[in-house]
């Protein structure tokens, strides 16, 4: 039997990149997905790929900067899958510059992204998970939450909150049979972030993706698919003690 077979898992963010692999690799394993997400039609791609390979996939438009779309998108979601056993907190945003230069509202809006829709979809579906006594939530943070780097400083300030929130969360939900976890993803290449990223060091004469890979330990950037496997474990019964870890998919690479 595949692992996830008969769970629903919501994710946020499932259009494209790491969202998307990990919406697949549930579904290959028997996962019924739902998504929230702003890019709607391009998130209809990823449901089409979710029913070919024979499960269900609803999509809702959502905006997880905006708690009060959050709540009426979570609450039309939940009715259609009928429960949830897994929320993917994935949605992210990344805003480049150092803190001296940074515009306050790039500032602001990766707060109100990366941390804010991480909190407020959490506030929506976890409880429905504490009510049944069983659950795995999985928060999107990254190695950058771990080890600050320049040019990324609204971005690991978001992601140190991320983990802080997971272990935080961990402790509270625990005793209800409900679990909280982070992926720590390192350098991560086939994602709309990443292609930014290179446009912005590119432009600024920086090390791109390829700079880097010689200085990790595996020579090489890693894929979504790879954290959608992370994901897929975290989310099925085989982790079944593990909790309030962000857990580093990086290659073996902490500063590259």
């Amino acid at each position: 039997m595949k692992r996830l077979h008969g769970k629903k898992a919501i994710i946020t963010g499932a259009a494209t990149g790491i969202g998307k692999a990990i919406a697949l690799q549930f579904a290959s394993e028997g996962c019924d997905i739902g998504m929230l997400e702003l890019d709607v039609a391009t998130a209809q791609d990823t449901a089409a790929a979710v029913r070919a390979s024979g499960q269900t996939a609803h999509v809702v438009a959502c905006d997880v900067s905006k708690p009060d779309q959050i709540k009426t998108a979570s609450q039309e979601l939940l009715q259609q899958l009928g429960s949830c056993d897994v929320l993917v907190n994935n949605a992210g945003i990344c805003r480049f510059g150092f803190v001296l230069d940074m515009d306050a509202r790039d500032w602001s809006e990766q707060f109100r992204v990366n941390v804010d829709g991480t909190f407020h979809v959490t506030r929506a579906i976890v409880p429905h998970m504490v009510a049944r006594q069983s659950g795995s939530v999985i928060n999107l943070a990254s190695w950058m939450g771990k080890n600050a780097v320049a040019n990324y400083s609204g971005y690991c300030a978001t992601k140190f909150a991320v983990i802080a929130l997971t272990q935080s969360l961990a402790c509270e939900v625990g005793p209800s049979g409900v679990r909280v976890n982070a992926l720590a993803p390192g350098l991560i290449v086939n994602t709309v972030m990443r292609d930014e990223a290179e446009v912005y060091m590119k432009a600024r004469g920086l090390p791109t993706a390829a700079d880097r890979e010689g200085n990790i330990p595996l020579r090489r950037a890693g894929t979504p698919e790879e954290i959608a496997k992370v994901a897929a474990f975290l989310a099925s019964d085989e982790s079944s003690y593990i909790t309030g870890e962000a857990i580093n998919i990086t290659g073996g690479s902490w500063n590259v």
